[in-house]
């Protein structure tokens, strides 16, 4: 699958990445994966999540495949806070 670079902050303390900017994309060079340059434009696969505009049933679909079809993110770290991301810090707060 085709990945995104992403660049944001590393909370040192717990260790997640909060993505603030996709800079780039990945090509993965596969002609199966419909996000690739290689993925040929007049597929007709019954598993590919493109869809004509005027089908309105398959364009929900692919609304909601868009979102999904990127691989793991590549993680660019821009800057670094000694700190517990926001939701840890919430959820420590709760006692959790």
């Amino acid at each position: 699958m085709c990945r995104q670079i992403s660049e944001g902050t590393r909370w040192e303390r717990c260790g997640h990445f909060q993505r603030f900017l996709v800079v780039a994309i990945m090509d993965c060079n596969s002609i199966r994966c419909e996000r690739s340059i290689l993925h040929p434009k007049s597929c007709k696969s019954q598993y590919c999540t493109k869809a004509s505009p005027l089908d309105t049933r398959r364009r929900e679909i692919l609304l909601i495949a868009v979102v999904q079809n990127f691989g793991a993110d590549v993680e660019k770290v821009a800057d670094s806070v000694n700190d517990w991301c926001f939701p840890c810090k919430a959820a420590s707060a709760r006692g959790k």
